[in-house]
Order: structure tokens, then sequence, then C-alpha cells
């Protein structure tokens, strides 16, 4: 009876370890980047280092409200990809943890920048700015005239030929509304996408969506960051990018660990490697246009020159602040998104 108790004692401690090493050996990675890069990192994750992957994609806005609504039982461990305006306000309400990484000292100033506005709860893994493109067949076949600035859109003869998502699931279009804001002031901001809102033929969920429906020749002109323009033009699309003449914001996507994640020791690992050259290069095989955060890692010669666009000052810390985003998420849905079309 001793053995056998010894035997069931020792089964028992080895399920035990078992299970333990299987927790340590997983992850859950919430993504916001586009579908193939997101896959492309969860994979190669897994090669570098042995640790299996449940990858889940959603645009930054969506993923945010899966964070907190999971708050209370957290099911993800790290959130890679995405405007970073929804990470620092998940920073802001405690939905993610801080974290230094070693790496750190690899990043461009922007990235770290980001992690000090979110007391190191997040950190910037590449850069991008807000422009759009537009399908230069069907500008020709309807006869417009070829845009180049943020006004040009809201024009009656673009009414029905302007995509853009919404600014509540998307932060791309989370961006767009900041951006305008900032760039000819609130009253004139929320008058701007007001008149754009008569000219939008539909609100998408997901920020790239309307440029991948203008390389489709499905929509004329698509609201997005110029790398998503970049990526449909390079990938034989009639799409031209436009960066407005105005001026206009950027984004800066981020990464943060999920305060409660089940698996904390893997979520690390995957935020260290994530900020390695040799991942941040991973970009290039799936035509991702950013550019990267470690200074050390490549930029497409197909990438937006951000030196040569002219960009707002676009205040992050305001911008990704919980209250702040809530209240013109509010005031767009409230004065915009009713309106008649």
């Amino acid at each position: 009876m001793r053995r056998f108790g010894l035997a069931v004692c020792m089964s028992v401690a080895a399920v035990a370890l078992s299970a333990g090493t299987a927790r340590a050996d997983k992850l859950t990675y919430y993504c916001s980047a586009q579908e193939d890069w997101c896959q492309l990192m969860a994979r190669s994750f897994e090669e570098a280092t042995g640790i299996d992957v449940n990858m889940t994609r959603k645009s930054s806005g969506e993923t945010f409200a899966q964070v907190k609504a999971e708050a209370s039982n957290p099911k993800g461990d790290v959130w890679w990809g995405g405007t970073g305006d929804p990470h620092l306000q998940a920073a802001e309400e405690g939905l993610t943890m801080e974290y230094m990484s070693p790496m750190r000292d690899q990043l461009h100033p922007w990235a770290i920048s980001q992690a000090e506005s979110a007391n190191n709860r997040t950190i910037g893994i590449y850069s991008g700015a807000l422009g759009y493109g537009y399908n230069t067949d069907l500008i020709a076949a309807n006869n417009l005239p070829e845009p180049g600035c943020w006004k040009d859109l809201l024009k009656p003869e673009y009414k029905g030929h302007v995509q853009m998502a919404n600014p509540n699931s998307s932060g791309t279009a989370y961006t767009t509304l900041a951006s305008m804001v900032q760039l000819f002031g609130e009253d004139d901001g929320f008058e701007f996408m007001k008149s754009l809102h008569a000219n939008i033929n539909q609100y998408t969920k997901s920020g790239s969506a309307p440029i991948k429906a203008a390389g489709r020749g499905e929509n004329t002109i698509g609201i997005v960051f110029m790398h998503d323009a970049v990526k449909q033009a390079v990938s034989g699309f009639p799409v031209k990018v436009v960066a407005p003449c105005e001026g206009t914001g950027y984004e800066i996507g981020s990464m943060s660990i999920i305060a409660g994640a089940r698996n904390l020791e893997s979520a690390k690992k995957f935020y260290d490697w994530a900020l390695t050259p040799e991942a941040q290069n991973l970009a290039l095989q799936v035509n991702a246009f950013q550019v990267p955060s470690n200074v050390n890692a490549r930029t497409s010669d197909k990438a937006p020159d951000m030196s040569t666009i002219k960009l707002i000052d676009y205040d992050f810390a305001k911008y990704g602040s919980s209250d702040e985003r809530k209240r013109l998420l509010k005031k767009w849905d409230d004065e915009v998104s009713t309106l008649p079309q």
C-alpha cells in the first residue's frame, strides 16, 4: 500500500510538472496588424523558441475592447501591433503591465517616448503616417479630379467614393479623427468629419479594409495609413498613395503585456524577441511598409519617407488617454455617425 501510495504521489507530481511545463511553453497572442504579418510573427516565434502560440487577429479597437472585457479573467498574454492610442488607454486603465525590456537601448527615441508616456506599460514597435490612396482606374472612369489634400475629399463629386473605418473599432480611423481635431481645431475638425460623412460609402470594421476594397475596384478612395496603400500598389493594384497637403497625423504601433497574463514568462520572451532586428525584419516578407522601432532593423525602400511628409505634432499622451478617447468617440457617435448620407 505504501508503494502504491508512493506511485500515485509520483504520478500526480509528474502530471503536475508536465502541466506546469506545458503552461510555460504556451503563449496567447493578440495581434492588431495585418493578418499575414500576424501569422508570420506567430510561426517565427514558435520556430525560434519552441513555444506554442495561439494567435487571434482583431483591429486595435476591437482588441482593446476584448482586453477590457476579460480584465477580471485575462485570457491573452501579449498584445502586438495596432495604433498606439488604445495601447495607451489600456495602460492608463491598468489593463497592461509594466515591463522594461533589455532591448530598449536598441530602439528609436520615439519608441521609448511611447513607453515612458505609459509608465512603461507599452512600447513602440513601428511608425507610419496617415493618408489615403485611390484607384486610378476608377478616378479616370468616373472623370473625377485627382485628390491631393484632405479637404479635396469633401467635394460633392466624391459622394459615395470615399471609405474609411469606424473609429470605435479601428485604431486607424480613431487616428484620423484625432488628427483632424489637431490639424484643424476641434470645431473645424468635426465639421470636416461631418462633411466627409456625406461622401462615405461605408464605415468598415478594419482600418486597412478601405484601401483593399479600392485595390479590388470596389471603392475609389480609402483613408488609411500610407503604408497600407503602398502595400496595395506594390501588389500590382492601380493605387496611388497620397500624403495630404495640409499635413497629417501618424501612429506609433505598439506592444503591451496584458496584466494578469497566464503565461507571463512566454509573454516577456515574445516581447524581447519582437524588439530584435531579426523579428522586425520579418515585415519585409509580407510587404509591411512601416518604419521599425529597432535602429538596426531594415526599412523597405518602398516605405513612405517620413522625413518628406508634413507631420503634425501628434499628442499621443492626450489622444491616447482614456477620457479623451471616450469623449471624442462619443462626440463622433452623437454628431457624425447619426447624420444622413
